[in-house]
Parts: structure tokens; C-alpha cells; sequence
């Protein structure tokens, strides 16, 4: 863990960092995939993803400082003992500046209450130091009260613990219920048609969750359900003809099969080659297939004017079957903007359910739609 002597000194400066963090998360955020082989270095000197890479855990849980950004990823869908439902979102940022002098940690936690119809989020912006900081040996990544660690190393058991100021805090233990995946040709996901654009995506496709969950002043409520985890290495940016992107991962309620898709918009609206869904197998193989998304309606948010797609239908073959599959994609609440207030990235980011051509709920998502408040610039 990084300390320091003087921690007064180690407070963020923020307006003299945000221009190159902006400029970097905007572009590298979440991992897109396309693309072949490429150097092993950008032009700055941070790495990039190599092909055959072989991954090596606990230590590839933890944070890759020779990479410029990264991030943890995890969202999901909760339960109390009264099924009360909840999503929720935690993520984790690092990244170094150009000239490798400062690493800044950006963390979002965020929480729909479905019957109380409130969504809540809250960012945190510290340099690396005594309350900020990303292990290299393990996965251990704290920012302020934040913090998202790995508790038992040979089952991948992870610890969460997080909330939105004083009205609602999370304490969860989150167990894989199937093997890691690595998504990308060789290991390698590519954003584009640079030949620098690219990551390393590992993600843990269900995650069974237990813990607690209390808002507010009241007593604390024990809380069970299931969520997704990503985990992103990059040292990338979007392509200069980009301007955002949408992401959805489904975990279907009635077999042992999850989905992955990210679009990548381009400034003429059309869909990026780049874009790809993927389903995962009950041995967490990841299988492409292709796909057809249409918006049945949008919503506009109060807070930046930004217009969001909202219900979605999907199609896509299954690659078990052969057969196409529908899959409608609804959002529990409109609102689930994160409105960016540190970074200056506003975002939606929402709990969805997934239902098939008959309206029955078969299935949970999660979805992020970027670049829709403005586009991301390089």
C-alpha cells in the first residue's frame, strides 16, 4: 500500500489533473473489442495487450501500473429477505498522467431502490496516496471508505464494501459461481482499427452475492443476488472517429449462460465493426454471434439534456442452437444517469430486466450508455 508522510500534502489537485484524466477516461472507460496484431508499446512508452499473453493470479487481479488506465468493474441486482430489489454499481479507477508523475483514482458507487423509485450516486477523486490506492500483488483497491479486495484467494471470494454518502451503505461478499473470462482474440480485445487500440478483458460473467445492505438510519438488511465483474488493463484510446458506446451484460435466470455486447458509435451514427456481442458457455467459453440492436424508446435527462436509448430489443443466434433469440431490454428506472459532477463524464448506467417475445421476465441486466451527454474526444 502506498502512504504517505504528510497526508495533508497528498489531497487531490483536481482542476490541474481532470484535462488528461477526462481525455483518458473518455476514451478507455470500458473495453471494445476488433482489430489484429499491434506494437508493444504506445508512443508514450505505456504497454499494451500482447497475444498469448498468460495470465498469472492472484498477481493479474491487482493493478498493472506499466498500463495507463484500468479499472473494477462490478454491477448487479440485489434482494432482501422481503424481495426488495436493488441494483447497484462499484467501480474503480487508476490512471497515470503522460509523464508518469501523478496517478489519480476515480471511484463511482451508485444504487437503484426499485420500490422506493430513488436512484443514488456518488464519485471520489484522490491521488494515489493514504486514501487512494490499487495493489499490485492481489486485487486490493480502496478509495477513501471504498473498497473492493480479494478475501480468499484459491475460490476468488472478493469483498466489497462501499456506499452513496450517508444514505446507503454496502457491505457484500461476492463468489464466483463460474470460471474467469477472458474475452479477445488471444487474449487481446481490440477497440478498433488502430493498431494501439486494445485491452486485456477479464470478467467474472456471475457472481453470487450475499452481504448487507443498510439505508439510511435504519437497521441493516440482509441482501442476496447475483453480479458481474470486469476487470480492464489499457493503455488505449477510442478511434478519432468515435464518439461513444453502448454496453449490456445479461445473465439469463434459467441457464447457466450470460451475454456480452458493446457497440461503438460513430460521429455518422452507424455501428463500428468493432462492436461485437458475445454469449459466455456454462464453462465460461466466450462464443461470438451476431446481433441486431433497435431502440423502441428513449428517455431525456433533466440533468444534461442528454437523450438515452431506454427499452432496447436484441437479436441475436444462439450459438447452442442455432436459433435466433429476442431479448427486451427495460430499464427498472429511466433515471439512472451518473452525472459526472468530478470527471466530467456524465453517463447512464442502469439496472435493467430482460424479457423474451411473451413479456415474461427471463432474465437481469446491467447497461452503460456513453457519449450520448457529448461526444468523447480524444
Amino acid at each position: 500500500m502506498n502512504t504517505a508522510a504528510n497526508p495533508s500534502n497528498r489531497r487531490p489537485r483536481r482542476h490541474g489533473h481532470l484535462r488528461w484524466w477526462r481525455h483518458g477516461l473518455a476514451a478507455c472507460v470500458f473495453g471494445l473489442v476488433a482489430g489484429t496484431a499491434k506494437p508493444e508499446a504506445t508512443a508514450d512508452g505505456f504497454a499494451l495487450p500482447q497475444p498469448g499473453h498468460t495470465f498469472e493470479f492472484p498477481r493479474d487481479h491487482g493493478a498493472h501500473p506499466e498500463f495507463k488506465l484500468e479499472w473494477w468493474y462490478v454491477t448487479g441486482h440485489l434482494y432482501d429477505e422481503s424481495k426488495q430489489r436493488f441494483g447497484f454499481q462499484a467501480t474503480f479507477f487508476r490512471q497515470t498522467s503522460p509523464d508518469r508523475t501523478t496517478e489519480l483514482h476515480l471511484a463511482h458507487m451508485a444504487l437503484l431502490d426499485v420500490a422506493a423509485g430513488r436512484f443514488l450516486h456518488q464519485e471520489r477523486l484522490n491521488r494515489d496516496g493514504w486514501d487512494a490506492f490499487a495493489q499490485r500483488a492481489t486485487l486490493d483497491v480502496r478509495n477513501g471508505p471504498w473498497s473492493l479486495r480479494l478475501v480468499d484467494e484459491p475460490r476468488e471470494v472478493m469483498e466489497l464494501s462501499g456506499g452513496v454518502r450517508s444514505d446507503a451503505r454496502l457491505r457484500l461478499t461476492l463468489t464466483p459461481r463460474k470460471p474467469l473470462v477472458v474475452f479477445g482474440e488471444k487474449g487481446v480485445s481490440r477497440k478498433g482499427d488502430d493498431p494501439t487500440a486494445a485491452s486485456y478483458y477479464l470478467t467474472f460473467s456471475r457472481l453470487q452475492v450475499t452481504g448487507e445492505l443498510t439505508l439510511g438510519a435504519e437497521a441493516p438488511r440482509r441482501v442476496s443476488g447475483e453480479a458481474w465483474m470486469d476487470h480492464e488493463i489499457s493503455s488505449s484510446q477510442l478511434s478519432a472517429n468515435q464518439v461513444g458506446w453502448d454496453w449490456v451484460s445479461i445473465q439469463l435466470r434459467d441457464e447457466p449462460r450470460e451475454l456480452m455486447l458493446y457497440r461503438l458509435r460513430r460521429t455518422d451514427g452507424s455501428e463500428d465493426p468493432a462492436s461485437t456481442l458475445q454469449w459466455v458457455s456454462p464453462e465460461s467459453h466466450p462464443q461470438r454471434s451476431p446481433h441486431v440492436w433497435e431502440v423502441l424508446s428513449t428517455w431525456k435527462s433533466p440533468a444534461t439534456g442528454a437523450v438515452y436509448p431506454a427499452r432496447i430489443r436484441l437479436t441475436t443466434k444462439d450459438p447452442q442452437t442455432g436459433v435466433d433469440r429476442m431479448f427486451i431490454i427495460e430499464p427498472l428506472r429511466s433515471d439512472q444517469e451518473l452525472t459526472g459532477d468530478l470527471a466530467g463524464i456524465a453517463y447512464w448506467e442502469g439496472a435493467c430486466r430482460v424479457l423474451d417475445a411473451n413479456q415474461r421476465e427471463i432474465g437481469s441486466a446491467y447497461m452503460e450508455l456513453t457519449g450520448y451527454a457529448r461526444a468523447l474526444k480524444l
